[in-house]
């Protein structure tokens, strides 16, 4: 049994490695505390590798990967343009304090739990653990390999947290906004492009962040050039005949 929980930590914490997964926890780490982040992660490890040992040692079949994915693509592109469109208001509150976590820690461990649960149903890991558990005995795959997967998980939140201490909050903010949309995009070529492989997955998925940033930029720019002429532009008479009667 030792064996077989040793064989599966190795595997699972090696498939981890650079998996879109671990981006994902990185990613939270920055927005989110970490043992809010650790927390949702081994909680989302234990149920998905309960499924994955259910499924390899007593179903012997497969979920609906495909589906699963592109559910899981289309949930992760919507979060990365919703944290880049909160991002939008960090201008307006430059001069307050950055914040280190989540205004409700319930909220982003329910958060996190989803994305986790949802990213690793039909990745390449739940088959790596299915597999095991074919040949295996399956309690032991199952502890191997969730504490494989909350060991990779926790080197990146470790990176997150290194990371997070040296940049501002708006940087934060719009670097986890763009990465949720590589990891979405990539999630999504998956699906649907099987045969790409990862390289091509990641190598394309790289499209989305990038025209994303860019029109992030542009809406920057303009928000900010409209701002400053309405600073500069001088009060009409009417706006100055308005002031007089409020001072009067």
């Amino acid at each position: 049994m030792i064996a077989a929980i040793a064989l599966s930590f190795g595997v699972l914490f090696l498939a981890e490695l650079g998996d879109k997964s671990q981006l994902m926890a990185l990613t939270f780490a920055l927005r989110h505390r970490w043992w809010v982040v650790l927390g949702g992660i081994t909680v989302a490890s234990i149920a998905v590798n309960l499924i994955a040992v259910g499924v390899g040692h007593f179903l012997g079949a497969a979920l609906p990967t495909d589906l699963i994915a592109l559910c899981t693509g289309v949930i992760l592109l919507a979060v990365g343009l919703w944290t880049l469109w909160d991002s939008r208001k960090d201008d307006a509150d430059e001069e307050e304090p950055a914040t280190t976590g989540p205004a409700t820690p319930g909220r982003a461990f329910f958060i996190v739990i989803s994305a986790f649960l949802l990213a690793e149903l039909g990745d390449r890991t739940m088959f790596a653990t299915i597999a095991l558990a074919s040949n295996h005995s399956w309690p032991a795959v199952w502890i191997g390999s969730v504490a494989g997967m909350v060991a990779a998980g926790g080197l990146a939140i470790a990176i997150g947290i290194s990371v997070g201490k040296h940049i501002p909050e708006r940087a934060i903010a719009l670097a986890s906004g763009l990465l949720f949309l590589y990891i979405g995009a990539a999630t999504l070529l998956g699906a649907v492009a099987p045969d790409l492989g990862k390289l091509g997955e990641y190598s394309i998925a790289a499209v989305a962040p990038i025209v994303a940033g860019a029109a992030w930029g542009m809406l920057r720019q303009r928000t900010a050039h409209a701002d400053r002429f309405d600073a500069e532009s001088p009060a009409t008479p009417g706006d100055q005949h308005q002031e007089s009667l409020e001072r009067h």
